[in-house]
């Protein structure tokens, strides 16, 4: 076996691994598997004689190219949020399997990724590499231009907004989550009798202009009148996880891991008595959102 097939099978073990690191730090599997080529390529080209821990090389080859495409990505006008819905990862050109996107974004946390698209580039990568994977913060500087203890400072800003600030009690995010759980399961069933069980018969559902169909009412009252139409969004709300937004237990509808659109609700004794669905890519840049522990 010659050096470049030794280096080929080596790489082959870690592929897994580097996938891994990618997707976490990119939120796209296509982007992923982009990054881990370009690592391959560099692998390829590179020097490795003195390399003691190529697992560990190859770990941070990942994580900069990770963080060039997030800089890149802050760097160029965003994309606008609603461009991404569901009907549009229906089929794929580059051949990756939208289901099993789907499945790897609900592994990882579906609303994780959505918390980590709001982190500065180099708070991801601390956040990712560091609680994610294990990584050291002295290898972390190296790769962000800081020192550890600038590294860890990093990692511990995207832990706070990852987890949310602790203004609302453990109790009351407790019994939010059981209203907003038995308000998706209805949803997702189809279950027209446990959708409206969940809500307050004189519920106000309010839509903004981008997440409404044209001519359509911005403002709706009634547990039954919504819930008609809801139930026929049930094959859409599997994109659709909880997550604390603005500090309460809401939903977020994420697609491939891009925030497509925010559920925010009022839940007054046990029920859902008001919904405001916001899909105006502004309002949802404003959003302050947060994972919740499954």
């Amino acid at each position: 076996m010659n050096e470049h097939e030794w280096l080929a099978e080596r790489f082959e073990g870690n592929r897994t691994h580097l996938r891994a690191v990618a997707y976490r730090m990119l939120g796209s599997l296509s982007e992923a598997d982009d990054a881990v080529q370009e690592v391959w390529l560099r692998l390829s080209r590179a020097d490795t004689s003195a390399v003691e821990n190529l697992k560990g090389w190859l770990t941070t080859v990942v994580a900069r190219v990770c963080l060039d495409v997030l800089r890149s990505r802050k760097a160029r006008p965003e994309e606008p949020l609603g461009a991404r819905v569901p009907e549009s990862i229906a089929s794929r050109e580059d051949g990756i399997d939208p289901e099993h996107e789907a499945l790897l974004a609900d592994s990882v946390g579906l609303a994780l990724l959505v918390v980590l698209e709001r982190l500065a580039p180099a708070e991801r990568l601390a956040f990712v590499l560091h609680d994610m994977f294990d990584m050291p913060f002295d290898d972390i500087a190296s790769i962000v231009g800081r020192s550890p203890t600038a590294a860890r400072q990093l990692a511990s800003r995207a832990r706070r907004h990852v987890q949310g600030a602790d203004t609302v009690s453990r109790a009351d995010l407790s019994r939010q989550r059981e209203v907003v759980d038995a308000f998706l399961a209805a949803l997702r069933g189809g279950d027209f009798d446990a959708l409206v069980a969940v809500l307050d018969p004189d519920v106000v559902v309010r839509v903004d202009a981008a997440a409404g169909a044209p001519g359509a009412p911005r403002e709706i009252r009634g547990a039954r009148n919504w819930a008609k139409g809801a139930i026929a969004f049930a094959q859409a709300a599997r994109f659709t996880r909880p997550a604390l937004v603005n500090g309460s237990v809401g939903v977020v509808m994420a697609p491939r891991g891009r925030l497509f659109r925010a559920l925010s609700f009022t839940i007054t004794r046990g029920k859902i008595v008001q919904i405001d669905v916001i899909a105006d890519p502004e309002r949802l840049r404003q959003l302050d959102l947060a994972a919740l522990n499954d």
